[in-house]
C-alpha cells in the first residue's frame, strides 16, 4: 500500500561564490597566487589587468532565458551583482604606492640551489673504484637512509627489495661488504644502525685514541643506556672510572655528532621560505595599521571578447560553456575579494584584543585569546577564523609571528587578572635557563617559584608547559 507523508527537515547549502571563497580562505599567499595562476590557463574569460569598463558601457547581464537548455534555474544575478564590479571597488591592495616596489622583495627570502645530503653521498661514491652491481648496492643503500642520516633497516632486507627490483640476485653479504665502505664517507657516523654505533664509529674514526677516548669508547659500549638517562653514579660503577676521568669522556662523547646528516642537510630547502600574509605597521601617531602582503598578484578581469560573445546568439553548447566560465570568472574574482575583507577584518579583531603585544613585541603581553574571541568581534564562524589563521604569517616591525601562535589559553593569577600561558611558558624558560647546570631544578621547586612571581599553576601543568618547550627533565639536565 503507498502512504503520502509529509516531513520537515533543514539543510545547509552554500552558494559556488560561498564555496569558491571558503576554498581560498585558507590558502596562504604563495598557494593563492598560484592558484590564480591556474585559474587565469583554466578560464578563458579571466584575464589580468584592471576592469577599464564603466557603468554606461559595462556589458549587459547574461540572458539565461536565451539559453536553449533552461537547465539552470539559478542566474548568475542570484550570485553575483554586476553592477558592484567597477573601477571603484579595485582591491585596496592594488592601490597602494608600495605594491610595484622593491619593499616586497623583503618579505622572501631566494631559494638557494643546493643538494640533498644523498646526492652529496653519492657523488663521493662515485670517486671509489666500483662496479656497476656495487654502484646499485650503494645507491640503494644512501636512498634507504633516514633525515637523520641513519640506516633503519636490516641488510636482508635490503638485498631481498634489490634483487625484487632489479631481477636479480643480491646476496646480504655483499650489501654489508658495501655498508662498510659507506660508513667510511664523510661525516663520520652516516648510516650506522642506531645511535649507539654512530658515536663508535666516529670515536673509531677519531686520530687522537688516548685514554679519554678508551674510557669514551668503553662508556658507549657497555654503559650507553645509563648515558641517555644521565645516570653518571652507575655509569662509574660499571666502568670503574672516577669522577675527574668520567667528566673527560662524557665531555668527548659530547663532541660527536648524534645526527650525522645535520651537516649536509640544507635547512633552506627543506624548510619552505615563509611569505608574510600580512603586514603590520606603526603610523606616526603611533597607531598600528595592517594590509595584506598580495605581492606579485594579478588584478583580475573579465575577457571583454567573451563577455560580447555571451550577450550574442550563439548555438546551445557554446552558450552553455559561456555561461559556464562567466560566472566562474566573476565568482572567482568576487571570492577573492570577500577574501581579502574576511582576512583584514579578522587581523584587525586580532591586533584589537593583543594591542599592548603588538605595541611592544613582548610575548608577556599575550593575553588569553581563542578563536570565539575573534569570531564574535567579527561576527562570523569559529571555522572560519581558523581557516584564516591556519598558517597565516603577519610582518612585523618585531619580526614575523605566525597567528596562530597568539591563540592562547588563560591562567588566573594570584591577585585575580588572567594572564596567557605563553607568558608563563616564558617564565619557565627563564628559570630553566638561570638554574644551576650541575642541581637542575626539579618540576615542584619551578611550580614554587612560579608561585614566587604570582603565578598560581599545578605542578602537572608545570611539567606540561616543560614538554611543550622541549626542556627535559631535572634529571636530564643534569652536567658534571
Amino acid at each position: 500500500m503507498q502512504r503520502q507523508t509529509q516531513t520537515q527537515r533543514q539543510t545547509l547549502k552554500y552558494s559556488p561564490l560561498q564555496i569558491q571563497m571558503l576554498n581560498l580562505l585558507h590558502l596562504t599567499t604563495m598557494e593563492l597566487e598560484q592558484r590564480i595562476k591556474e585559474e587565469l590557463e583554466e578560464n578563458p574569460i579571466l584575464e589580468e589587468g584592471k576592469e577599464e569598463s564603466t557603468s554606461e558601457d559595462a556589458p549587459e547581464e547574461f540572458d539565461e532565458s536565451d539559453n536553449s537548455s533552461g537547465s539552470d534555474d539559478n542566474s548568475v544575478q542570484d550570485y553575483y551583482d554586476w553592477d558592484e564590479f567597477r573601477d571603484d571597488d579595485i582591491p585596496d591592495y592594488k592601490t597602494y604606492a608600495n605594491n610595484q616596489s622593491a619593499d616586497n622583495e623583503l618579505y622572501t627570502r631566494p631559494m638557494v640551489e643546493a643538494i640533498s645530503f644523498r646526492d652529496d653521498l653519492k657523488q663521493q661514491v662515485h670517486f671509489l673504484q666500483l662496479d656497476e652491481r656495487q654502484q646499485l648496492i650503494a645507491d640503494f643503500i644512501l636512498d634507504s637512509l633516514d633525515e637523520d642520516g641513519f640506516l633503519r633497516r636490516e641488510s636482508d632486507v635490503i638485498a631481498d627489495d634489490i634483487s625484487f627490483a632489479n631481477s636479480m640476485f643480491i646476496d646480504t653479504d655483499e650489501v654489508n661488504t658495501m655498508l662498510k665502505i659507506i660508513q667510511q664517507l664523510d661525516p663520520p657516523g652516516i648510516a650506522a644502525s642506531d645511535l649507539r654505533e654512530c658515536l663508535l664509529i666516529q670515536l673509531n674514526r677519531m686520530e687522537n685514541q688516548n685514554e679519554t677516548w678508551k674510557w669514551a669508547c668503553k662508556i658507549v659500549t657497555d654503559a650507553f643506556d645509563e648515558l641517555g638517562s644521565r645516570n653518571y653514579d652507575k655509569i662509574m660503577r660499571i666502568t670503574g672510572l672516577d669522577e675527574e676521568s668520567l667528566k673527560k669522556a662524557i665531555q668527548l662523547i659530547t663532541t660527536l655528532n648524534p645526527k650525522p646528516a645535520s651537516g649536509l642537510r640544507n635547512d633552506s630547502i627543506v624548510n619552505e621560505s615563509i611569505k608574510p600574509d600580512f603586514m603590520l605597521w606603526y603610523t606616526e601617531d603611533g597607531e598600528i595599521e595592517v594590509q595584506l602582503t598580495w605581492g606579485n598578484s594579478p588584478a583580475l578581469k573579465l575577457n571583454k571578447v567573451f563577455t560580447q560573445m555571451a550577450e550574442q546568439k550563439q548555438d546551445k553548447a557554446t552558450n552553455q560553456f559561456l555561461k559556464n566560465k562567466m560566472n566562474s570568472a566573476k565568482w572567482f574574482i568576487d571570492a577573492i575579494k570577500q577574501r581579502e575583507n574576511t582576512m583584514l577584518n579578522t587581523l584587525k579583531a586580532i591586533v584589537k584584543l593583543q594591542y599592548d603585544y603588538f605595541q611592544t613585541g613582548d610575548i608577556k603581553k599575550l593575553r588569553p585569546m581563542i578563536l570565539k574571541d575573534v569570531a564574535e568581534i567579527i561576527d562570523m564562524d569559529i571555522s572560519t577564523v581558523s581557516r584564516v589563521t591556519t598558517n597565516k604569517y603577519v610582518q612585523t616591525p618585531f619580526g614575523i609571528v605566525l597567528l596562530k601562535d597568539l591563540f592562547t589559553e588563560g591562567v588566573t593569577n594570584e591577585d585575580g587578572t588572567e594572564v596567557s600561558n605563553r607568558e608563563i611558558q616564558e617564565a619557565i624558560r627563564e628559570i630553566v635557563s638561570e638554574e644551576d647546570k650541575r642541581h637542575p631544578y626539579n618540576d615542584q621547586q619551578i611550580t614554587d617559584m612560579l608561585a614566587e612571581k604570582g603565578y598560581s599553576v599545578a605542578r602537572r601543568t608545570v611539567a606540561k608547559y616543560r614538554e611543550q618547550l622541549n626542556i627535559p627533565t631535572a634529571r636530564l639536565r643534569v652536567t658534571i
